[in-house]
Protein backbone atom coordinates (compact mmCIF):
# COMPACT_ATOMS: atom_id res chain seq x y z
CA UNK A 1 0.00 0.00 0.00
CA UNK A 2 1.38 3.24 -0.83
CA UNK A 3 2.72 5.54 1.46
CA UNK A 4 1.44 8.56 -0.49
CA UNK A 5 -2.22 7.99 -0.22
CA UNK A 6 -4.07 11.01 1.39
CA UNK A 7 -5.84 9.45 4.36
CA UNK A 8 -7.64 12.77 5.13
CA UNK A 9 -8.98 13.37 1.84
CA UNK A 10 -10.18 9.46 1.72
CA UNK A 11 -11.80 10.19 5.31
CA UNK A 12 -13.45 13.37 3.62
CA UNK A 13 -15.10 11.60 0.55
CA UNK A 14 -16.25 8.31 2.78
CA UNK A 15 -17.67 11.26 5.24
CA UNK A 16 -19.46 12.42 2.10
CA UNK A 17 -21.02 8.65 0.98
CA UNK A 18 -22.38 8.81 4.69
CA UNK A 19 -24.27 12.46 4.20
CA UNK A 20 -24.95 11.48 0.56
CA UNK A 21 -26.95 7.70 2.09
CA UNK A 22 -28.76 10.14 4.78
CA UNK A 23 -29.99 12.53 2.32
CA UNK A 24 -31.31 10.05 -0.15
CA UNK A 25 -32.91 8.71 2.88
CA UNK A 26 -34.63 11.79 3.83
CA UNK A 27 -36.11 12.58 0.18
CA UNK A 28 -37.24 8.98 0.15
CA UNK A 29 -38.82 8.07 2.95
CA UNK A 30 -38.81 4.03 3.44
CA UNK A 31 -36.01 3.33 0.95
CA UNK A 32 -32.94 2.01 2.56
CA UNK A 33 -29.60 3.39 1.07
CA UNK A 34 -27.06 1.89 2.77
CA UNK A 35 -23.23 2.05 2.23
CA UNK A 36 -22.39 -1.69 1.31
CA UNK A 37 -21.59 -4.53 -1.36
CA UNK A 38 -18.19 -3.65 -3.60
CA UNK A 39 -18.17 0.20 -1.97
CA UNK A 40 -18.14 -1.15 1.35
CA UNK A 41 -15.71 -4.19 1.17
CA UNK A 42 -13.23 -2.41 -0.86
CA UNK A 43 -12.79 0.51 1.42
CA UNK A 44 -12.43 -2.41 3.99
CA UNK A 45 -9.42 -3.89 1.90
CA UNK A 46 -7.54 -1.07 1.57
CA UNK A 47 -8.00 0.11 4.71
CA UNK A 48 -6.55 -2.92 6.16
CA UNK A 49 -4.28 -3.18 3.65
CA UNK A 50 -2.92 0.22 5.30
CA UNK A 51 -2.77 -0.98 8.93
CA UNK A 52 -1.47 -4.44 8.25
CA UNK A 53 1.19 -4.31 5.90
CA UNK A 54 -0.92 -6.66 3.41
CA UNK A 55 -0.52 -7.14 -0.34
CA UNK A 56 -3.60 -6.81 -1.94
CA UNK A 57 -5.14 -9.34 -4.71
CA UNK A 58 -6.69 -8.31 -7.67
CA UNK A 59 -10.32 -7.27 -7.37
CA UNK A 60 -12.43 -9.74 -6.58
CA UNK A 61 -9.65 -13.33 -6.24
CA UNK A 62 -11.96 -16.12 -4.82
CA UNK A 63 -11.19 -16.97 -1.41
CA UNK A 64 -9.28 -13.92 0.00
CA UNK A 65 -8.33 -10.10 -1.09
CA UNK A 66 -4.74 -10.03 0.70
CA UNK A 67 -1.79 -12.14 1.61
CA UNK A 68 0.14 -11.12 4.89
CA UNK A 69 4.21 -11.20 4.88
CA UNK A 70 4.29 -13.76 6.76
CA UNK A 71 2.14 -15.66 3.28
CA UNK A 72 -1.04 -15.93 5.09
CA UNK A 73 -4.11 -15.63 2.92
CA UNK A 74 -6.28 -13.12 4.42
CA UNK A 75 -10.40 -12.64 4.34
CA UNK A 76 -11.36 -9.08 4.84
CA UNK A 77 -14.80 -7.75 5.76
CA UNK A 78 -15.53 -4.09 6.89
CA UNK A 79 -18.94 -3.41 8.19
CA UNK A 80 -21.09 -0.75 9.04
CA UNK A 81 -24.21 -3.25 10.84
CA UNK A 82 -23.86 -5.32 13.61
CA UNK A 83 -22.68 -8.57 11.54
CA UNK A 84 -20.94 -10.11 8.62
CA UNK A 85 -21.59 -13.42 6.49
CA UNK A 86 -18.68 -15.33 4.83
CA UNK A 87 -18.74 -18.41 2.46
CA UNK A 88 -15.73 -19.92 3.10
CA UNK A 89 -13.23 -21.39 5.64
CA UNK A 90 -10.24 -18.60 4.95
CA UNK A 91 -6.84 -19.02 6.58
CA UNK A 92 -6.59 -15.32 8.78
CA UNK A 93 -10.02 -13.73 8.93
CA UNK A 94 -9.97 -10.19 9.56
CA UNK A 95 -12.99 -8.17 10.42
CA UNK A 96 -13.44 -4.24 10.50
CA UNK A 97 -16.13 -2.05 11.85
CA UNK A 98 -17.02 1.61 11.35
CA UNK A 99 -19.65 3.28 12.87
CA UNK A 100 -21.30 6.40 10.99
CA UNK A 101 -18.64 9.10 11.83
CA UNK A 102 -15.74 6.60 12.41
CA UNK A 103 -13.65 5.33 13.43
CA UNK A 104 -12.77 2.10 12.25
CA UNK A 105 -11.37 -0.21 14.68
CA UNK A 106 -10.59 -4.32 14.51
CA UNK A 107 -13.12 -6.54 15.54
CA UNK A 108 -11.36 -9.91 14.78
CA UNK A 109 -8.00 -10.31 13.57
CA UNK A 110 -7.03 -13.94 13.82
CA UNK A 111 -7.42 -18.32 12.22
CA UNK A 112 -10.75 -18.57 11.16
CA UNK A 113 -11.30 -21.99 12.20
CA UNK A 114 -13.14 -20.93 15.64
CA UNK A 115 -15.18 -18.41 13.70
CA UNK A 116 -16.22 -20.90 10.79
CA UNK A 117 -17.28 -23.26 13.45
CA UNK A 118 -19.17 -20.16 15.64
CA UNK A 119 -20.72 -19.18 12.45
CA UNK A 120 -24.53 -19.45 12.01
CA UNK A 121 -25.88 -22.30 9.66
CA UNK A 122 -25.28 -21.70 5.91
CA UNK A 123 -28.39 -19.20 4.26
CA UNK A 124 -29.44 -19.67 1.30
CA UNK A 125 -27.28 -17.22 -0.46
CA UNK A 126 -24.23 -19.49 1.04
CA UNK A 127 -22.71 -17.64 3.08
CA UNK A 128 -22.74 -18.43 7.30
CA UNK A 129 -23.53 -15.12 9.29
CA UNK A 130 -21.82 -13.88 12.21
CA UNK A 131 -22.25 -10.76 14.91
CA UNK A 132 -19.54 -8.12 15.92
CA UNK A 133 -20.44 -9.37 19.58
CA UNK A 134 -19.70 -13.14 19.04
CA UNK A 135 -16.14 -12.21 16.62
CA UNK A 136 -15.30 -9.38 19.85
CA UNK A 137 -14.97 -12.33 22.24
CA UNK A 138 -13.33 -14.96 20.29
CA UNK A 139 -11.01 -12.55 19.56
CA UNK A 140 -10.36 -11.43 23.11
CA UNK A 141 -9.16 -14.56 24.08
CA UNK A 142 -7.14 -15.67 20.78
CA UNK A 143 -3.39 -15.78 21.39
CA UNK A 144 -1.95 -12.60 20.76
CA UNK A 145 0.88 -14.44 18.13
CA UNK A 146 -2.53 -15.44 15.90
CA UNK A 147 -2.84 -11.95 15.11
CA UNK A 148 -1.06 -9.92 12.06
CA UNK A 149 0.50 -7.55 13.57
CA UNK A 150 -0.58 -4.01 13.20
CA UNK A 151 1.74 -1.38 11.68
CA UNK A 152 -1.03 1.86 11.81
CA UNK A 153 -3.64 3.02 12.96
CA UNK A 154 -7.00 2.99 11.22
CA UNK A 155 -6.76 6.67 9.50
CA UNK A 156 -10.59 6.75 8.39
Amino acid sequence: MSENVDWAKATQHLDDLYTSSDGLKRIFPGRKFTLDGHLVGSIGEVVAAHMFDLILNPASTLGHEATAADGRSVEIKLTQGKGVAIRHEPEHLIVLHRPKGGPIRTVYNGPSAEVWEAAGEMQRNGQRPFSLGRLSKLDAILAKEAWLPRKREAVV
